[in-house]
């Protein structure tokens, strides 16, 4: 799992230890298991956000990690041309490579530790795929593509895209030097990472060697999430057992706690963990498919847009996928609104 990394952490700035006297310790609220699934043409993922209620993850909306799976000659795969409207989507790419095309002409390429952050705003088409040379040569391919909320009067912003680097985050170490903490989005003890946000939110990946704890700072407004990538340990004040694949969302308080076990296993020689946090918008959502909007009407409505070809048309210099079907986005499960995707009622207040 290389990332990005360094040969020596305790060159880093180091975070400042966090005061037992004065911070208050987050709970755990609940560990669930994100069930395994394919995306796209066929990639393995794990549902990360299965089972949360969207009050508890406000303002994220959904998550999947992509592999970890090593390819052979011929097998990877990406996904088909599809639409997003009403939120951001973040790709932070592990291991392996993607390559993005969209209807606006734009693209890209994402390699180990890179992001890429595109506000789908109003509405795009685009596409995910390996380059060629991947999908002759196979390889490792493991990453995590993260939804994040717009609020309604940001959800008809423009396309745009953020290109982060994996050298552009913001790498830090824990007070004792157990753990290299990449900071991607955000803030912690007032060390910025370089993405931008509509809705203020941070994301972190940090790695935890054998037996070390990790103690942060966390915004007492913010929602607080920690999903294991690879690897054993502990979270919160309950030192709540927890293993790759596992999603715990804490309850209130001002520091989050994740230490690794001494044994880990020889694949993973470290616990990883992506932490994320955000100030929550409190709207109405609905999620269907490709998109996450306020009311039903709207969504009826971007499907309209896109069947109209309003979200934009497939360039015709494209790279050879196929396009979805208009009236069923097979690609991203549409189908008729799931309630366990709807919150049309008001948030209740956050406790």
């Amino acid at each position: 799992m290389p990332a990005v990394t360094v040969d020596d952490v305790l060159a880093l700035p180091r975070i400042p230890a966090v005061d037992p006297a004065s911070a208050v310790e987050r709970t755990v609220r609940s560990v669930t298991t994100a069930p395994s699934g394919v995306e796209g043409e066929g990639f393995p993922v794990r549902r990360a956000f299965a089972g949360v209620s969207m009050r508890e993850l406000d303002p994220f909306v959904h998550m999947d990690q992509m592999g970890e799976v090593d390819y052979a000659p011929g097998e990877p795969k990406g996904t088909p041309w599809h639409p997003h409207r009403g939120f951001e989507t973040v790709t932070y790419m592990i291991d392996g490579i993607f390559d993005h095309h969209d209807s606006t002409g734009g693209g890209g390429r994402i390699t180990n530790g890179d992001t890429q952050w595109m506000t789908a705003g109003a509405g795009i088409l685009h596409i995910e795929a390996p380059p060629e040379q991947l999908v002759v040569s196979g390889g490792l391919f493991h990453g995590i593509q993260l939804w994040v909320n717009l609020p309604a009067a940001s959800k008809w912003t423009p396309p745009r895209y953020q290109d982060i680097r994996g050298r552009q985050a913001r790498l830090l170490s824990s007070p004792d030097g157990g753990a290299l903490v990449r900071v991607i989005a955000g803030q912690v003890a007032g060390h910025a990472g370089p993405g931008t946000t509509f809705t203020p939110i941070t994301m972190i990946h940090t790695t935890v060697s054998p037996g070390a704890t990790l103690q942060l700072p966390w915004p007492a407004d913010y929602t607080a999430l920690a999903y294991l990538l690879a690897g054993r340990g502990n979270v919160g004040t309950e030192r709540r057992p927890i293993h790759t694949g596992q999603l715990a969302v804490f309850g209130p308080g001002d520091t989050v706690r994740i230490a690794a076990d001494t044994r880990q296993d020889s694949h993973h020689p470290n616990l990883e963990v992506l932490l994320l946090g955000g100030l929550p918008i409190g709207e109405p959502v609905v999620h269907y498919g490709p998109f996450v909007m306020n009311t039903k009407q709207e969504i009826t409505q971007a499907m309209a847009d896109y069947q109209a070809g309003r979200l934009g048309q497939i360039p015709a210099q494209s790279v050879p996928h196929h396009q979805p079907d208009a009236a069923t986005l097979p690609y991203l499960d549409a189908g008729p609104p799931d309630p366990t995707h709807s919150n049309e009622a008001p948030p209740r207040a956050r406790d």
